[in-house]
């Protein structure tokens, strides 16, 4: 009896339920709109100069083309070790059991229980009965079992416009996982080329305070043989001072780095200034850039972008939702149960069931539904109006990073000349210098002019990698969708 009835239930679960896909795919309807990607309207070409005129390798290699070993082990380091990245994983953990779940409210769902009760009468008014007495109280035992099953019928596509939500959701986190990345490898090599840069700048100025301390030993003698006058001293040492506290400065400089790059990486500071000390001070320089794709292909290049695409598709979705909650909702509900209760050696059996359908429609709400309707609306054109905006910034960033770097490219070979020359100037100074043929003052403002042109040349040479980052950043950090994403439409 028992399997009869259960399998009545699923039986009749299932016929009706084909029943109403049947009606459903007759008559359903799914509400809201159809999500059409926007068509924005960008330049079809760069405005902007393209280094080396495009020809270059690819970006989603380009931080190997550093041939540095110790940034390599920093981004890997950095990688595995960031907080940010791990946020971005967990949300997309949550994204994927969100798009679990609404893919899951389109089956059915069943629960099933069971339960054993006993149950009786203790007699009070004389617990002192003798043995075999007839008024003894009784006692019973029940043991129950039941199904309960549920079918929700999707008639204007309320599930299907919320699973059509999470999946772009997820999508969406998704492309947010990779922008983190390409933010944090960018922030790691950049700190690393200015720590680089900053030792580079170090080794100058203690270079320059080693030349000026030759200075100064040379000018006291001379000045107690009485070959010069006391002020010529006074004026060296001071140079030297003067040398040691920007000396002081740089190496302060320098620690700060250290520590910007410990909190990136998550390597311990001692291990990392060995790791560091391994290489001379050097600033690396960059692979070229692949810059051939033209601004419209930019939108499919950069994960903030799609983010911002698939953000814009959820809450389309959403419209589609709330919309379809103004309807009638259709369910398909079923039970069945077991019960044997068993008194004093007599039992019962029972197994009682139901299966019926159940229709919802709302009539008056005080215009609750309606106003779920507008905000879903109003949500979308938020995410309209923030896709538009993050298009035009991430156009405006490229070229912006074009420019800058086109203008180090260009200036770094002026100033590279000029502190040649400035240098070579500083050489013939101290020559004549020390030939009596000029001053200290002379001879100071030589050096004071190369050592400002070397500083010149050296942070020229920093902002040229910084900038290269700043447009791998910009162009996407070589990211490309492997995944079924719809790609925002473009015109030109």
């Amino acid at each position: 009896m028992k399997d009869f009835l259960y399998s009545k239930l699923v039986r009749s679960l299932v016929l009706a339920g084909g029943a109403s896909a049947l009606m459903c795919l007759a008559g359903c309807a799914t509400v809201g709109p159809d999500y059409v990607p926007p068509s924005l309207k960008v330049p079809a070409d760069w405005h902007a100069a393209l280094p080396h005129e495009g020809s270059t390798t690819n970006l989603l290699h380009w931080w190997a083309g550093f041939n540095d070993p110790a940034l390599d082990l920093l981004l890997r380091s950095a990688e595995s070790e960031s907080p940010t990245l791990g946020q971005a994983a967990g949300a997309i953990a949550a994204a994927r059991a969100s798009r679990e779940q609404a893919a899951a409210d389109l089956l059915p769902k069943a629960s099933a229980g069971a339960g054993l009760t006993r149950s009786g009468t203790s007699r009070l008014d004389n617990p002192n009965l003798p043995a075999g007495s007839t008024s003894l109280p009784a006692s019973a035992t029940t043991r129950s079992g039941g199904l309960d099953a549920s079918w929700e019928v999707d008639l204007f596509g309320s599930i299907r416009r919320s699973e059509q939500a999470a999946m772009a959701r997820l999508q969406a986190r998704q492309a947010e996982w990779h922008d983190a990345r390409i933010s944090l490898a960018a922030e790691v090599g950049s700190e690393y080329i200015n720590f680089r840069a900053c030792q580079v700048l170090l080794q100058l100025q203690q270079r320059n305070l080693a030349s000026l301390r030759k200075t100064a030993d040379s000018t006291k003698a001379a000045v107690d043989q009485e070959l010069m006058a006391p002020a010529e001293s006074t004026l060296a040492a001071a140079g030297v001072a003067n040398a040691q506290a920007s000396l002081r400065a740089q190496r302060a400089e320098c620690d700060l780095g250290i520590k910007a790059l410990v909190a990136l990486t998550g390597i311990d500071e001692p291990g990392l200034r060995q790791t560091l000390a391994k290489d001379r001070p050097a600033i690396p320089m960059p692979p070229e850039l692949d810059i051939r794709s033209v601004p419209v292909q930019l939108l499919s290049q950069r994960p903030d972008l799609v983010a911002a695409e698939r953000s814009l598709a959820a809450a389309s979705a959403d419209i589609g939702v709330a919309e379809a909650n103004r309807y009638p909702r259709l369910s398909l509900l079923g039970s069945i149960s077991v019960s044997h209760s068993d008194t004093q050696g007599s039992g019962v059996s029972t197994a009682p069931w139901s299966f019926g359908p159940s229709l919802s429609l709302p009539l008056f709400d005080g215009g609750r539904l309606r106003a779920q309707v507008a905000s879903a609306r109003a949500g979308y054109q938020t995410a309209l109006a923030n896709y538009r905006g993050r298009v035009r910034t991430a156009v405006r960033e490229a070229e912006q990073a074009l420019v800058r770097l086109d203008a180090a490219t260009r200036r770094s070979e002026d100033i590279a000349n000029a502190a040649a020359g400035y240098r070579r100037y500083f050489d013939a100074a101290e020559r004549n210098w020390t030939a009596g043929g000029i001053n200290l003052l002379s001879l100071e403002e030589a050096r004071r002019n190369a050592l400002q042109a070397e500083q010149a040349d050296i942070s020229t040479r920093r902002d040229r990698v910084l900038d290269g980052i700043a447009l791998y950043k910009a162009l996407g950090g070589g990211w490309q969708r492997t995944d079924n994403m719809t790609v925002a439409g473009v015109s030109q």
